[in-house]
């Protein structure tokens, strides 16, 4: 009897451990290409990582993890909806700041040249993208550039709502508006690049898009969480990030400065 059970318990040490499940992550919907690639690199470092990206409005994401939905990390589009979940006591530990993102004028039938805020004024724009502002961080800038350009009011029948701002860029793209007032990281996207042209809207016609993340309290407990935080804020995960159309955030001195 005796040999039978150490027999046993060599077998069971000899059985490899139970993978870790998953690193789940929320992420607003304008951080795609870049997470994508800031996934690609951190799994070359640390080889057998699995990790899941849900992608949706930043508003949708808050109000799921406030109901329990099972993500480890949260990665905004904007700071309120971050600072919110830890003031709720969903978060381990404060927010953080990991980039800072712009907003764009996007069409597929007009040159670069001749985009600019004014156009959306021309009779032969008909309808024009932009995120929902009450759900998307990046439509409420969009709202705020119009407004403090003096059109919103002239052009407010002409705006199509996207859930979100990845929406938003496919009605732009699909041809189903004129133009689009998107991310700045998805208009540099291979797809969208080729199929239409931008320009940059000034930033002092809205508020900074500083965007910030936080480890959830159920990411507290997986192994996987603080690692990866680390790397996107590390000097190799910001210049992914600058690859993709995002900026330091305001008061960074350096990539890879916190």
């Amino acid at each position: 009897m005796r040999l039978r059970l150490s027999a046993c318990v060599l077998l069971l040490l000899a059985l490899p451990a139970a993978a870790a499940p998953p690193l789940r992550i929320a992420a607003a919907a304008n951080l795609k290409p870049a997470l994508d690639a800031l996934v690609v690199a951190f799994v070359q470092e640390e080889p057998g990582a699995s990790i899941d990206a849900i992608y949706g409005s930043s508003g949708k994401l808050h109000a799921q993890i406030r109901n329990g939905a099972p993500f480890d990390l949260f990665f905004s589009a904007d700071r309120d909806y971050p600072q919110s979940l830890a003031d709720s006591g969903h978060s381990h530990g404060p927010p953080r700041t990991y980039a800072r993102g712009r907003i764009v004028l996007w069409s597929r039938t007009r040159e670069a040249e001749a985009l600019r805020l004014e156009l959306l004024e021309a009779p032969a724009v008909t309808r024009i993208a932009i995120a929902n502002p009450r759900l998307a961080p990046y439509g409420r800038a969009a709202e705020q550039a119009l407004r403090r350009s003096g059109l919103w009011e002239r052009i407010a029948h002409k705006l199509v709502y996207g859930e979100n701002i990845a929406q938003t860029a496919q009605f732009a793209a699909s041809g189903n508006t004129e133009v689009g007032i998107i991310a700045l990281s998805l208009a540099l996207n291979p797809a969208l690049a080729r199929s239409g042209r931008h320009i940059e809207i000034p930033e002092d016609l809205h508020d900074p898009i500083e965007q910030d993340f936080i480890i959830t309290r159920r990411g507290a407990a997986h192994p996987l969480a603080s690692r990866f935080a680390a790397f996107v804020m590390a000097d190799a995960g910001r210049a992914i990030l600058q690859r993709h159309g995002f900026s330091a955030p305001l008061g960074a001195k350096a990539a890879g400065t916190d």
